[in-house]
């Protein structure tokens, strides 16, 4: 026991502390949900963090955007292989704008909607992180649980990555949001949920679980070396997120594409089916939210 404590210590710590020692603030300035932090690293690469100690949310290395440096990054991408050519793509959560830039670059003509809560994070991103929007990139200052529930048109791809220093708003994890989200999905798409696992989120299993009730298939992928796990959510039934096949699908389309690093590595190295299961977890209702 007192060993797997330590493991998780050491882990949360790796997650808040500084990355480099010569790291340098560049912007601090309170908003919505509490201060947002930009910093120089120290090695080429600028930050964003909610606190001054908060996790790092979005990386960019400094002259080469298509540097995706958070390993989370890198996994999510891999919901590029359970689905076809994307043509409409929903981000909630935009942090520095790296994840729909760098979809923006490899998907030149898809329509694009990055949406965040709060007006200093696009604020920042455009700032500091080199996010433009134009015709298909859009940028939208909204709650994501009402932009989707206000949507009218489907979407390929759907990414939930609000992350707050700590946890996901729970209005954006329950049955009811989910099938908001379902609503928006094309039959052949994928939704994708970035989520802190067990030792940092104590509603993973309850978050899994929902995901589980509202959608036909649903697989996990470990972030090696990291708290998060991605959730792949899928509309459909079928053959289902089996990994051999999921693996092939996701280094083809690495190799398509050129991407720096090999999405059927990252599939094969962190499906963990366990993580999938939902065991032990219970239903996440609207009912139980205290502001609703």
């Amino acid at each position: 026991m007192m060993m797997r404590w330590l493991a998780a210590t050491l882990l949360a710590l790796a997650l808040i502390a500084p990355a480099v020692a010569g790291e340098s603030v560049l912007h601090e300035r309170k908003a919505l949900f509490g201060t947002i932090v930009v910093t120089d690293e120290g090695d080429g690469t600028r930050a964003l963090r909610f606190g001054r100690h908060g996790a790092r949310q979005s990386v960019v290395k400094l002259g080469d955007p298509d540097e995706l440096v958070l390993p989370y990054t890198h996994v999510a991408l891999a919901a590029l292989a359970l689905s076809g050519e994307p043509r409409r793509i929903l981000v909630v959560g935009v942090g520095g704008g790296t994840l729909p830039a760098f979809l923006h670059r490899q998907y030149p003509a898809a329509e694009i909607d990055a949406v965040d809560i709060d007006p200093e994070v696009v604020n920042v991103a455009r700032e500091y992180f080199g996010f433009r929007e134009d015709a298909l990139l859009r940028a939208h200052v909204s709650d994501g649980r009402k932009f989707i529930e206000s949507a009218t048109r489907p979407y390929d791809l759907i990414y939930l990555d609000a992350f707050g220093t700590t946890a996901v708003p729970p209005h954006l994890t329950t049955r009811e949001f989910l099938r908001a989200v379902r609503r928006i999905i094309k039959p052949d798409g994928v939704v994708v949920g970035n989520l802190w696992f067990r030792q940092f989120n104590p509603l993973y299993d309850s978050m899994v679980h929902t995901y589980r009730a509202v959608f036909d298939e649903v697989a996990v992928l470990q972030v090696v070396g990291t708290g998060n796990r991605i959730l792949f959510a899928l509309p459909r039934k079928g053959k289902g997120l089996e990994r051999g096949e999921f693996a092939r699908l996701a280094r083809e389309v690495s190799t398509e594409r050129r991407f720096r690093f090999d999405l059927g590595d990252l599939v094969d190295k962190g499906f963990n089916a366990a993580d999938a299961s939902g065991a032990g977890g219970r239903l996440l209702l609207d009912s139980e939210l205290k502001d609703r």
